[in-house]
């Protein structure tokens, strides 16, 4: 255990450590420790299966990638990610853990693994990605009844929102006392939040994040979820990241602003010696053109996420490409040339954050490579134009399926089992029978 660890354990007077993995839907998995068990006991151990849990809780056929026997996994902390739990009552203690195989290798089907990999070919060719997400949630009341649609909460005025509030203060004014806390909370848990907004829909709020490296920005938005759970819990309201709440709203996004650094100088390499955009700056929008449909199911891995990516609701159904244009699937926002960036926004804030990021970083590596060369911009609005991507999580998985490229990147192992865990959750969504079919087809057909 190193020091560093101990020594963040006494300063704190921490009595227990929450020890966290993400599996592939981006839920927090793990034990809860007494503090001298942790400091004291072998590293933990979690079967390698728990990481193939669908949201709903079941488990595909796992002998293809666990093995006939169930066997553990060596879960090990990550000493730079341990923090304080700002809303827990007594003095406790997270820290996300990587997951190893007893040889000491990464466990493929863990999604901090599948980071990892991506930003070792990065590394390997002395490059170094930049990121910086944006969040979009909603606030809404509390619902115990998933029969009942979402509703927008009610604000310190009393009233709640019945029309769209974009850029508002008074609208986010009037939830301060959620804000001030979830503030409070984001700063001891040292997760470098930078703006706040209120976005387009009825309760929909925006955080960005300050710009850095890819693995620490997916630990913050994977610990951010929670923090912004936890605290509306705390003010008798619900936060919800799911792609698409509420029926009459706009739909809610992880926009990520990315860049390219090299890893010895700390130039970026989208801009060349003369100040305009480089080769692999082009070559990099090339490569998510080319490959963000065939990665869609990272990017929208449920079905509600593909009721967000339609038309006419600030979402995009493309992945044309142009400058400052908010219609495209992948914008180049205006910026000077040390600071020259791609705007990825075609995920959806229901992803886990590690794989969205391994995604789209994988999608931009190919291009860079394989020397990508992009469409021509689109200048005028790019909302008549969804045939670039898969339409429902069933076409989705067949893309991923049917890309080799992308499971070189990411893992083949990890993109069979990924497929099966997505096909796994289709099926039982599809068993479902909704209160549109009741209401249309009960007694007219």
């Amino acid at each position: 255990m190193p020091d560093a660890m101990r020594d963040f354990l006494r300063e704190h007077n921490i009595h227990e450590v929450e020890c966290v993995i993400a599996d592939m839907t981006g839920i927090a998995r793990g034990k809860i420790l007494p503090k001298d068990l942790f400091l004291d006991g072998e590293h933990m151990r979690l079967p390698k299966s728990v990481l193939l849990n669908t949201v709903n809780g079941e488990q595909p056929n796992n002998l293809p990638y666990v093995g006939a026997t169930d066997p553990d996994m060596v879960c090990v902390p990550d000493a730079a990610t341990m923090r304080v739990v700002p809303w827990a009552s007594e003095s406790v203690a997270l820290v996300i853990h990587d997951c190893m195989n007893f040889d000491g290798s990464p466990v493929e089907l863990a999604p901090r693994s599948v980071l990892r990999r991506v930003l070792g070919l990065y590394a390997e060719r002395g490059w170094k990605p930049v990121v910086a997400p944006e969040m979009e949630f909603y606030l809404v009341a509390r619902n115990v009844d998933p029969h009942v649609p979402l509703m927008p909460p009610m604000g310190r005025s009393g009233m709640t929102e019945l029309g769209r509030q974009s850029y508002s203060i008074d609208a986010v004014n009037d939830f301060d006392p959620f804000f001030l806390e979830l503030s409070s909370f984001c700063k001891t848990h040292a997760l470098g939040v930078e703006t706040l907004i209120h976005e387009a829909g009825a309760g929909q709020m925006e955080i960005n994040f300050a710009h850095g490296d890819a693995l620490e920005l997916a630990d913050r938005v994977f610990l951010f979820k929670r923090a912004v759970r936890e605290t509306a819990l705390r003010h008798g309201i619900f936060a919800t990241f799911m792609a698409k709440p509420m029926e009459t709203e706009p739909g809610s996004a992880m926009h990520v602003h990315q860049s390219v650094v090299d890893a010895r100088s700390g130039e970026n390499i989208f801009t060349a010696a003369d100040g305009g955009p480089s080769p692999l700056f082009f070559h990099f929008i090339g490569g998510l053109e080319r490959y963000v449909p065939s990665a869609l199911l990272m990017f929208a891995p449920h079905v509600n996420s593909y009721r967000r990516l339609s038309r006419f609701q600030s979402a995009p159904t493309n992945v044309r490409w142009g400058y400052d244009n908010r219609t495209c699937g992948i914008r180049v926002p205006n910026s000077t040339p040390e600071n020259r960036r791609v705007e990825n926004r075609v995920p959806g804030v229901d992803v886990n954050p590690y794989l969205a990021m391994a995604a789209t970083l994988s999608c931009g590596y190919l291009g860079m490579v394989d020397g990508i060369a992009p469409s021509e911009p689109t200048d005028d609005s790019a909302e008549h134009i969804h045939d670039d991507l898969p339409r429902n999580l069933e076409d989705a998985i067949l893309r991923m399926r049917q890309c080799p490229p992308l499971s070189n990147m990411l893992g083949d192992l990890f993109v069979q089992a990924f497929c099966e865990v997505k096909e796994l959750e289709f099926a039982t969504f599809s068993r479902v029978i909704s209160s549109w079919e009741r209401e249309h087809l009960m007694l007219l057909v």
